[in-house]
């Protein structure tokens, strides 16, 4: 039987996490020796296995992962919202039972302390055939996390708009001459879960000469799925004769990443246009830990708080009529393909791996980049769509199609096994 271990630093914290844990229920349906060893484990899942199992070792793991956000500020700017690791701690892999007995080894999501580029070369001593799925793009960046319009990750970084003291030879110079050294020594082929991803790493100068493959995320199919609508409404205290938008948790007006204010600005533009009917909508958002400190919304707003429960997630996305993502960088994410996968359209800008997912105008609607008028055009667009039913099991569909856990599954079984056979055929 194939054994795969998937080596991740967080047990389901994250998108990363959630994509490597669903991977591996995946593979495990097609009966494949999966296992996940974590660097930090959060839960008490006995399934996931983890390197500090010992309190005084998770306890140490603790201290290295806070420790390097409070070095961190040393160096980069004090209003820097982008995501960036440094590569001062790690730690050795090599001699967990589980990762030597292993056919392949899937790395996934290996920052805040875990596998260091010094520890990453180490890998290689153990000769097996190495996976990576790429979640962000830190593996061939010096140090970033999100690019946005910088591409000095096609050369060999350096000059980081991000540092405090930026020049040819900074911080994030360094840690791409590190990352070099180590990808020299280690070869693995790289799973890309998106287009968008794909084409950022072939035009990456770290990534030259390595294999890349588009190999999408999966989720539960059986749990994001629809159901009644109304009844989902009526759970949240929701009116059944209102359309109703949901997205995720806006942090500020001034958050970047996940693009608030084009969010706000895009509503206002609704709220004109639609006159009168503008009570007719209301916004439901999740995600958030309280309510200070969040957006003034132009619609009548509810907020959900943090929902750790899959099936009560689901049941969100029942409930919404439409779900919108201003995000402006985002790789494959989870929140689109689950909104579908409810068969919830969804309203997204045209960026990273989220056209994979949406079809303009046949599962949801992409707006124009950074278009708040567009995104006013997408909201309305399904607002006014005369045939919603037959939108909302497209949207279904779409997910069944390319994203469900048997499709994604036997793609990185085909890879694995070409790999151990040291072939590189497509998948």
């Amino acid at each position: 039987m194939l054994k795969v271990v998937h080596l991740n630093t967080y047990d389901g914290n994250g998108g990363a996490g959630r994509a490597c844990m669903r991977l591996n229920q995946a593979l495990l349906s097609q009966n494949i020796d999966s296992k996940v060893i974590v660097h930090y484990k959060f839960g008490k899942n006995p399934q996931i296995l983890t390197f500090n199992s010992k309190p005084l070792q998770k306890a140490y793991t603790a201290a290295t992962i806070i420790l390097e956000r409070l070095l961190a500020k040393r160096y980069l700017k004090p209003l820097s919202r982008t995501p960036f690791s440094f590569t001062w701690f790690g730690r050795s892999v090599v001699h967990h039972p589980d990762v030597k007995n292993a056919d392949i080894i899937h790395l996934h999501w290996i920052n805040h302390s875990f596998l260091d580029p010094r520890h990453i070369a180490e890998i290689a001593k153990l000769n097996k055939p190495v996976v990576w799925t790429f979640h962000d793009s830190n593996a061939f960046t010096g140090g970033c996390h999100v690019r946005y319009t910088c591409d000095h990750y096609m050369r060999e970084c350096g000059n980081c708009p991000l540092l405090i003291n930026a020049s040819d030879n900074d911080i994030s110079h360094k840690i791409w001459q590190q990352k070099r050294k180590a990808y020299d020594v280690l070869d693995f082929a790289i799973a890309a879960p998106s287009s968008w991803m794909q084409a950022s790493v072939k035009s990456s100068s770290l990534m030259q000469g390595k294999v890349v493959f588009q190999l999408p995320n999966t989720l539960e199919t059986n749990v994001f799925k629809p159901a009644d609508k109304k009844q989902a409404k009526a759970k949240f205290g929701l009116p059944t004769d209102k359309f109703i938008f949901l997205s995720g948790f806006m942090p500020s007006r001034k958050d970047l990443h996940k693009g608030t204010q084009y969010l706000l600005e895009s509503m206002e533009l609704l709220k004109q246009r639609l006159g009168a009917d503008a009570d007719k909508i209301e916004l439901v958002i999740f995600g958030n830990r309280g309510t200070e400190g969040v957006p003034d919304f132009p619609f009548k707003t509810s907020f959900l708080g943090t929902i750790n429960n899959d099936e009560q997630l689901a049941q969100c996305y029942i409930a919404a009529d439409a779900f919108l993502i201003p995000s402006l960088e985002d790789n494959l994410p989870y929140t689109v393909m689950e909104s579908l996968a409810c068969g919830t359209p969804v309203v997204a800008f045209t960026t990273g791996g989220i056209p994979d997912m949406v079809q303009h105008e046949y599962n949801g609607y992409l707006a124009a980049y950074r278009s708040a008028e567009s995104f006013a055009d997408g909201m309305e667009w399904v607002i006014k769509h005369p045939e919603k039913e037959q939108l909302d099991k497209q949207a279904r569909q779409s997910v069944i199609n390319k994203f469900s856990e048997e499709v994604i599954a036997k793609k990185h079984i085909r890879l694995y096994e070409n790999l151990l056979q040291k072939e590189v055929a497509d998948v």
